[in-house]
């Protein structure tokens, strides 16, 4: 057989490399870097260049995705994310309290708008998962479908594009354009991801966008949301001609596409995270370079 001719560090590689991967998707670790990739895209932007990586808005993004992310999987009861192995749970603690140092690291340094934004975006982000909405059956913003797919599109939105655009001191009436790149870009994946948990939300009685409309409308309502995102990108490059960006946001749209297709076909838990997560990094990078 074609293995025992590979020498013994060979798959020793790949198994490290594997463990390591996983170790970057089941901590967030991965999702924190798209999310603080794409703060730096949209600073790149409005400073005509590349912001200064470890600003604090930055740390802050970073940060709170770990903590936002992690908290789930060590909540008691039925409000939190499926029970984690038990040999992955100190990792999970580990990133819980990393996300508190690091996003506290940098609040320090925000002023007080910025912090009030901040705080705003924590509840709702908490209130995805536990019920802190006030209704009097215990209502978390997951339970309710159309809720779910417009609160994580606006949060995302707001922590990789209204937020450094207010803590670099721009006006949003500036770059409107790039508010909404952003929010139909993540509202794109979140019915993506829709897709994927559209099993589990119909178990649990919840009326997602692909549980409403069906499956295949929400991968055609995909498709029309990557035109809008093209159209979007053309249009702001109209009003701000940074050809990088421009070609960067098409070629984001073709690869996701590509994404989309293949996770429709050989669907697993790990093409979602790198993949459907990955495009987040992918359009960062290109629209930067």
């Amino acid at each position: 057989m074609w293995w025992y001719t590979q020498p013994v560090p060979y798959f020793c590689c790949v198994k490290l490399l594997t463990l390591f991967i996983d170790f970057l998707l089941k901590t967030s670790l991965f999702t924190a870097c798209c999310a603080t990739a794409l703060c730096v895209a949209t600073g790149s932007l409005i400073n005509n260049g590349i912001p200064p990586v470890f600003s604090p808005v930055h740390i802050l993004v970073f940060g709170s995705t770990l903590l936002v992310y992690n908290a789930p999987r060590l909540l008691p009861g039925p409000y939190g994310r499926q029970r984690p192995p038990h040999k992955l749970k100190p990792w999970y603690r580990l990133s819980f309290f990393a996300g508190i140092i690091i996003t506290a690291m940098g609040l320090w340094h925000m002023p007080m708008r910025m912090l009030i934004t901040s705080a705003v975006l924590g509840l709702l982000a908490f209130a995805y998962y536990l019920p802190l909405l006030p209704f009097k059956n215990k209502k978390r913003i997951r339970d309710i479908g159309w809720l779910k797919i417009s609160v994580l599109a606006i949060v995302w939105t707001t922590a990789t594009a209204i937020l450094p655009i207010v803590y670099w001191q721009r006006s949003l009436a500036g770059y409107p354009l790039e508010v909404l790149i952003r929010f139909v870009f993540i509202f794109i994946l979140c019915v993506v991801f829709d897709i994927r948990d559209v099993r589990t939300d119909i178990k649990n009685n919840i009326h997602t966008l692909p549980h409403t409309v069906g499956i295949g409308n929400s991968y055609r309502l995909i498709n029309a949301g990557l035109v809008v995102f093209c159209a979007l990108s053309v249009a702001q490059y109209v009003r701000y001609p940074v050809p990088q960006r421009l070609v960067g946001a098409l070629l984001t749209a073709v690869i996701t596409w590509g994404v989309v297709q293949y996770i429709r076909r050989r669907p697993s838990e790990r093409a979602y995270l790198v993949l459907a997560d990955g495009v987040m990094l992918v359009y960062a990078v290109l629209v930067i370079v």
